[in-house]
């Protein structure tokens, strides 16, 4: 049961949601379909019937792929400042790479070059560097790219999409395939954005929902949309003719393949397009699956690898504290927040059920709490998250929805009050890094605090000790001192 001031927290929450709810964008019925050219953000499409549909997670909510994706662009305002070292791999080692330090060099139409300070970018990330000379090159290039949400990639390959497209053929020449509506709406929106002082472009929403006159043939020059519609557009309806298509994109490959049909889709319309087409393909990961997968879509491809950053627990003291039951633990929590003064934390729970439960309690006793879990859509936990990072709640408690992707800066605790497990009951060992590697971070000092209420709970934490080769210390009153300095 959770209090008044509980419950008005979260009726506060979903409002704050209200303000993102606008990317579900409402079907505009005209003639020849939805459009928008690049500057109209209000183009329509009906949201697609199956391709995009959030699948409900279980009750220890495991990671959706796609809405992890989604939700990690839907927080992130600005590029990721990463370290990490780009690897390049030419299809021709003898060919010379080249990389630019400025947009100028590039070359660029000057009113895309004026869309491209418009959004803030002032010099091209890491992974543009390398990527943009080999996608704008004449002639065209093939690339596999793997990067994380926040590295520029979708900028990189917009600006590539926008620089091969002849204003005056009003015909399709770029199309682009995502998982997702939602994750093709925003592509989109970097397309309006990029291209706001480029009006002759043209985009359209290749998603289900957005109905065409049978024999029309469309005249925008960027397609964006979802493997299935985009496959009936090109085969079934031919609203598009594909030999006339100059560069296909193909983003999420590793959320892509995870969903079913889409890698079949994907691989159709790859095999009717033009020998000369430009092939670009993105991913976050790149196991043997997505390298598959790609090798079949991409041929010949230059490839471009960002190292993700290593998570590590050099930084981050750990500490467990001993009970003999949930309600034990909240005490020992209570008890830790009344010795310490602490900044921001996140606190991890295994069932949606028990989240709640605790955020009511801690709520009742006077904290200032944000929830967050599965069952919420994608833009309301966007939400949730960007008042955490204001500031407005000081504590976050979450399931595993929150474990990877999410940095706030000043989160320095993280509590496991339920150590993170498997299906068959073992040591989670990836995501308990991915837990705790929410503190830590941008090159402070963490703290972490496991609960335990059960020799099964205890022998976990020995395993994952075991595992890291990482002590973790039992929480005594002598240590207040020292994590005092950590957490606040």
């Amino acid at each position: 049961m959770a209090s008044e001031s509980w419950a008005q927290a979260v009726d506060e929450q979903e409002a704050a949601a209200e303000s993102i709810s606008s990317l579900q964008i409402k079907e505009k019925p005209e003639e020849n379909g939805t459009v928008s050219n690049a500057t109209d953000s209000s183009s329509g499409a009906a949201k697609s019937e199956g391709e995009g549909d959030a699948k409900p997670a279980d009750d220890d909510d495991k990671e959706d792929k796609a809405a992890q994706s989604l939700l990690n662009k839907l927080i992130r305002n600005n590029l990721v400042n990463t370290t990490n070292q780009v690897e390049v791999l030419q299809k021709d080692p003898n060919s010379p790479l080249y990389s630019v330090k400025s947009f100028e060099e590039l070359r660029l139409k000057p009113q895309l070059l004026q869309g491209v300070y418009a959004m803030g970018f002032n010099r091209p990330s890491k992974i543009q560097e390398t990527a943009l000379p080999m996608m704008l090159a004449e002639p065209p290039q093939n690339l596999i790219a793997q990067s994380q949400s926040g590295t520029g990639k979708t900028a990189a390959f917009v600006l590539a999409m926008l620089s091969h497209v002849d204003p005056n053929n009003k015909y399709p020449q770029c199309l682009c395939v995502s998982p997702t509506y939602e994750l093709a709406l925003q592509t989109g929106k970097v397309i309006e954005q990029m291209g706001k002082y480029y009006p002759e472009v043209k985009l359209v929403y290749a998603i289900r929902g957005n109905k065409l006159e049978r024999g029309s043939k469309l005249q925008e020059q960027i397609v964006i949309g979802t493997p299935g519609t985009m496959l009936d557009w090109c085969n079934k309806f031919r609203f598009i003719d594909p030999k006339k298509i100059r560069v296909f994109v193909l983003d999420e490959a590793d959320v892509m393949i995870a969903t079913q049909g889409h890698q079949d889709q994907s691989i159709r319309i790859q095999r009717t397009l033009p020998k000369n087409c430009q092939m670009l393909l993105f991913s976050a990961t790149f196991e043997e699956s997505v390298w598959s997968f790609a090798q079949r879509i991409v041929p010949e491809p230059n490839i471009i690898k960002l190292k993700r950053e290593e998570e590590t627990l050099d930084t981050i003291k750990q500490y467990f504290v001993l009970c003999n039951s949930r309600e034990e633990k909240f005490q020992a929590l209570c008890n830790i927040y009344g010795a310490i003064t602490i900044a921001q934390a996140m606190i991890f729970c295994h069932t949606r059920k028990t989240a709640g439960w605790l955020a009511g309690e801690l709520s009742r006793e006077g904290h200032q709490v944000a929830l967050l879990s599965g069952e919420m859509q994608v833009e309301q936990r966007a939400a949730v998250i960007d008042r955490f990072r204001d500031g407005k709640e000081k504590v976050l408690v979450t399931t595993n929805v929150c474990a990877r992707g999410i940095d706030v800066e000043q989160v320095s605790v993280v509590i496991n009050f339920d150590l993170p497990v498997d299906k068959d009951g073992n040591p989670d060992n990836e995501t308990y890094l991915h837990r705790i590697g929410r503190t830590g971070r941008f090159g402070k000092r963490g703290l972490a605090i496991n609960m335990v209420d059960s020799k099964m709970s205890m022998n976990i934490l020995n395993r994952i000790q075991e595992h890291f080769n990482k002590k973790i210390e039992r929480l005594d009153t002598d240590d207040l001192d020292e994590i005092e300095k950590i957490a606040n």
